[in-house]
C-alpha cells in the first residue's frame, strides 16, 4: 500500500488535476463555440481598452468623428468609423445608428449590412440581423462572415437548426475550407449539429 506522501501518488493526482482541467477547457471551449459570431473588417470580438490613455484617444476620435457627420451627415466614410468605433467599444445603439445612417446613404455595403446584423443580434433583435445578413449576402454572394453569423443566429437565437445548417453548407460551397473564428471548421460544426439534438 502506498503512502499519501510517496512520490507516485503526488504525480497521478497532479495528472489527474491537470487532465480534469484540460477536459473542462475543452468542453467550455466547444460549448461556447458558436455562441460568438464576428465584425468583418477585423473578425474578432471588441477590443477593450486597456489603459487611461487608450481610452483618451477614443474619446477624442469618437467626438472628431461626431463632428465631421455633424458637419457633413452625407460623409458615408466617417459614418462607417463611426459605426465601427461604437462597435468595438460595445455601444451598441449609437453603432447600430451610425450603420443606418451609412446605409441610407450607400446600401450596397456588404460589409456595413454585415456588422449592423451584429449590433442587432446585440441589441436583442435576432430577426432583424437575420434581415441584415441576408441583405449582405445578396449584394455580396460570395462575403463568407454574414453567413457564418446567420447560421449562429438561427441555431442560438430563432431555434431554427435546419435554417443555421443550411446557412453553413451554403458557405461551404463558397469555401469548403470556411473556419469558425476560433479556427474550428464549419464542416466540423455542421456534424455536430447533425449528429446531436441539443447544441
Amino acid at each position: 500500500m502506498a503512502k499519501k506522501n510517496a512520490p507516485g501518488s503526488a504525480y497521478v493526482t497532479k495528472q489527474t488535476l491537470v487532465t480534469s482541467v484540460v477536459l473542462s477547457l475543452m468542453v467550455g471551449f466547444f460549448g461556447g463555440l458558436v455562441f460568438g459570431i464576428y465584425k468583418t473588417s477585423s473578425d474578432l470580438p471588441p477590443v477593450k481598452a486597456t489603459n487611461a490613455t487608450e481610452d483618451e484617444g477614443r474619446a477624442r476620435m469618437l467626438e472628431a468623428l461626431k463632428a465631421k457627420v455633424r458637419q457633413n451627415p452625407n460623409d458615408v466614410a466617417s459614418w462607417i468609423q463611426l459605426g465601427d468605433l461604437n462597435f468595438d467599444r460595445d455601444a451598441v445603439p449609437e453603432a447600430i445608428e451610425a450603420y443606418e445612417k451609412a446605409l441610407a446613404l450607400a446600401p450596397d455595403n456588404a460589409m456595413v449590412h454585415t456588422d449592423l446584423g451584429v449590433m442587432y443580434r446585440r441589441a436583442g433583435r435576432p430577426k432583424d440581423a437575420v434581415r441584415e445578413f441576408d441583405r449582405a449576402i445578396a449584394i455580396d454572394p460570395k462575403l463568407e462572415t454574414p453567413r457564418f453569423n446567420k447560421g449562429v443566429v438561427l441555431l442560438h437565437d430563432l431555434n431554427d437548426r435546419e435554417g443555421a445548417l443550411q446557412a453553413w453548407e451554403e458557405l461551404l460551397k463558397i469555401n469548403p475550407l470556411a473556419m469558425a473564428p476560433n479556427g474550428q471548421s464549419v464542416d466540423e460544426l455542421i456534424t455536430h449539429y447533425r449528429e446531436h439534438k441539443t447544441p
